[in-house]
């Protein structure tokens, strides 16, 4: 019996469909203590999108370390914070012409998605959050009122309140009507208006599921109209996700607050901040939402590295070739096999299985050939594909190579 099995918690989770031990990785490969690799596809559930062990990022961090530059610091300033901020606003923000402040929160998604809350409760003094079906917005019970998946929910011992969900629209065809729903139970007295609407304009953990722009577009109007906030989780899908460094970049929405974590810290070092409108943010007393790790300083080296990939347009336009690429491998498994389809933006796709057992089965059977995918969706019908957006085209192949016979091993079988 293992280490793990004898002395940790019996809530381990993805060490049960891996059940090896890694030794180490570099780029898209893991290698465990046998010395045998795994092509990633997985990248940390969406952290590592600059691949495990980025060289230019583990430099700068061993460079930092070395001058013994600060590690901790609360929200004190330091020269690394000061450096990613300017970077952030001159690569990220002032090209979209946004006024948004950085809050550094806790280290983890869920952290920022709990600030957001309260500050759009703060700044509307209403207490409702609407949130949608199949959405994930963390585990602590702020942002575990406004997660969907009732698995994660049962686990809160208490009620979850002050939080709607509502339907998630992905059919361009069903806006009108999904909007009208939405307006005529807001608006019909003061005392029911929530104080915001937060969305993932893809619910990656709810099964890749893709919002229709001109809906996003609606509901960000209707919750102007009512004087909510419109929060945007960018959580997993940030970051170059979709080919672009917001996955909503190409839709015509302005969030008061965008939560992002994962991806910004680089090399896989934790970070979490909320961008948040300037009249907004002037709502927080300071020190009203605080946390002993918003200062880390090793996720602001490494993560400064990683806008910078940002600064010309060639990482983006490695996503886009990226995309086609595993689009055109996946094709003929679709063509096989009308049960299957896929979905997605950029670097983030969903094979969808339409039943979980089958799709365990092929997350299995990857394992088993060096490929690590998860599963997710209702029931863990879809295998999301999350690979580095750093991947070299051999390992993409590769593992699409695996993907696909291992898909079609589990579909003869079932036939």
């Amino acid at each position: 019996m293992s280490i793990f099995e004898q002395r940790e918690s019996a809530i381990r989770a993805y060490s049960r469909v891996y059940p090896v031990t890694f030794a180490s990785a570099a780029n898209a490969r893991q290698t465990d203590t046998d010395g045998r690799e795994y092509i990633d596809f997985f990248a940390g559930a969406g952290v590592l999108n600059f691949g495990h062990n980025n060289p230019l990022m583990k430099n700068a961090v061993i460079d930092y370390l070395q001058r013994d530059g600060v590690v901790h610091s609360l929200d004190m300033q330091t020269q690394a914070k000061a450096e990613f901020i300017e970077t952030f606003t001159k690569t990220i923000l002032a090209p979209r012409d946004m006024p948004h402040r950085l809050q550094f929160t806790g280290p983890t998604g869920t952290n920022a998605v709990e600030a957001a809350m309260k500050l759009a409760r703060r700044v509307t003094g209403r207490n409702t959050i609407v949130a949608f079906q199949q959405a994930f917005h963390g585990m602590t019970l702020g942002a575990l009122a406004a997660t969907a998946n009732p698995y994660f929910r049962n686990a809160a011992g208490v009620p979850l309140a002050h939080v709607c969900h509502e339907p998630f629209c992905v059919d361009a065809a069903e806006v009108e009507q999904n909007i009208s729903a939405l307006r005529e139970r807001y608006s019909s007295s003061a005392e029911r208006a929530p104080a915001a609407f937060m969305v993932e304009t893809i619910q990656a953990e709810g099964g890749v599921n893709i919002a229709a722009k001109s809906w996003l577009e609606q509901l960000a109007k209707l919750a102007a109209e009512l004087g909510a906030l419109f929060i945007v989780d960018d959580i997993q899908v940030g970051c170059g996700r979709t080919g672009s460094y917001f996955s909503f970049d190409d839709i015509d929405i302005a969030p008061d607050i965008i939560c992002l974590a994962k991806g910004v810290g680089g090399m896989g070092t934790p970070l979490a901040f909320n961008l948040v409108r300037p009249e907004c943010d002037e709502r927080w007393s300071p020190g009203e939402h605080t946390g002993t790790f918003r200062g880390q300083n090793l996720s602001f080296i490494a993560g400064k590295v990683g806008l910078e990939y940002f600064a010309d347009n060639e990482l983006m336009q490695a996503v886009a070739d990226k995309t086609r690429l595993m689009q055109e491998m996946l094709e003929p498994l679709l063509a096989e096999d009308s049960s299957l389809s896929l979905r997605g933006k950029g670097m983030i796709m969903g094979l969808d299985f339409g039943d979980g057992t089958r799709a365990g089965s092929v997350v299995k059977q990857c394992f088993e050939k060096g490929l690590i995918v998860a599963s997710c969706g209702i029931g863990g019908s879809v295998i999301k594909l999350i690979p580095p957006l750093t991947i070299p085209n051999e390992d993409l192949i590769a593992g699409l190579n695996i993907l696909c016979e291992a898909a079609r091993t589990v579909m003869e079988e079932a036939a």
